[in-house]
C-alpha cells in the first residue's frame, strides 16, 4: 500500500541527532560552528535545560543531546549531501580531523569522518557527468 492510500505522506527529513556527553557544548559549537561553518540555533527554553546545542546549515538541521551514558555511534551516521567535497575534506584536514575516502557509493565520491567525540559522520557529493 502506498502512503497516499493510507491518507500520509512523509515530508522530508526535519534534523539529525547525536548523542554528546555532558558538558562537551563548547567542543559541539567549535566543531559544528567553527569547522563546518554552520549557525547555531537557539532551543526552545523548555528544551534548553537539558543540554545540548542545535546547528543549522546548507538544508541541514542537526541536534546535539546530551546523553549520560554517552557512547559514540560507530557505525549507525547521518549521510550528508555536499557540494565540493574536495573543498569539505580540506577544511576538515586543516583542521586536525583525518577522513577516509570511500569510493564504494555508486554514483558518488564521499569519505567518513568522526566528529570531536567519536559520532561516525557521511558526506557525500553526486559524480557528475563528464
Amino acid at each position: 500500500m502506498t502512503q497516499e492510500a493510507l491518507g500520509y505522506a512523509l515530508g522530508g527529513l526535519h534534523h539529525v541527532q547525536l548523542a554528546i556527553p555532558p558538558g562537551t557544548e563548547e567542543l559541539c559549537r567549535d566543531f559544528w560552528g567553527g569547522v563546518l561553518g554552520m549557525t547555531e540555533l537557539k532551543k526552545p527554553p523548555t528544551l534548553a535545560a537539558r543540554g545540548g546545542c542545535w546547528f543549522r546549515g546548507g538544508g541541514l538541521e542537526v541536534h546535539l543531546g546530551v546523553e549520560e551514558e554517552f557512547r559514540p555511534n560507530r557505525k549507525a551516521h547521518p549521510g550528508i549531501l555536499v557540494t565540493s567535497l574536495q573543498a569539505l575534506a580540506t577544511r576538515w584536514e586543516d583542521h586536525g580531523v583525518s577522513v577516509t575516502w570511500d569510493d564504494n557509493f555508486p554514483g558518488h565520491n564521499r569519505f567518513y569522518a568522526f566528529d570531536r567525540l567519536g559520532n561516525r559522520l557521511e558526506f557525500l557529493e553526486p559524480v557528475r557527468d563528464r
